[in-house]
């Protein structure tokens, strides 16, 4: 089995800094792509960032110069550090993560519970 748990999510308000972190654990052989998506109320759920594993990173356009996507492979973790927060960026944030459970198996993408981020005006 493979859990994601995140953490780090809360209130806080306009202008301020959130970090969310996501481990991965259990029966894990190699992790590709981690990343972070969002789904606030009412609307579609949307990629945040991403990252590879050896580094390579994108972002949605809204986040750009604000929110900044890093890992630590020899933990299983990403993070997402989140500056200059507005009220649009209000939601539950997932991590997820594209890994494979053996040699044998394919790359399967798992996700966390979600973490709810809100920022107050």
């Amino acid at each position: 089995q493979v859990q994601l748990v995140e953490s780090g999510g809360g209130l806080v308000q306009t202008g301020g800094s959130l970090r969310l972190s996501c481990a991965a654990s259990g029966s894990i052989f190699s992790i590709n792509v981690m990343g972070w998506y969002r789904q606030a109320p009412g609307k579609q759920r949307e990629l945040v960032a991403g990252i590879t594993r050896g580094g390579s990173t994108n972002y949605a356009d809204s986040v750009k110069g604000r929110f900044t996507i890093s890992r630590d492979n020899a933990k299983n973790t990403v993070y997402l550090q989140m500056n200059s927060l507005k009220p649009e960026d209000t939601a539950v944030y997932y991590c997820n993560a594209d890994l494979r459970t053996s040699i044998a198996t394919m790359t399967s993408r798992y996700w966390g519970q979600g973490t709810q981020v809100t920022v107050s005006s």
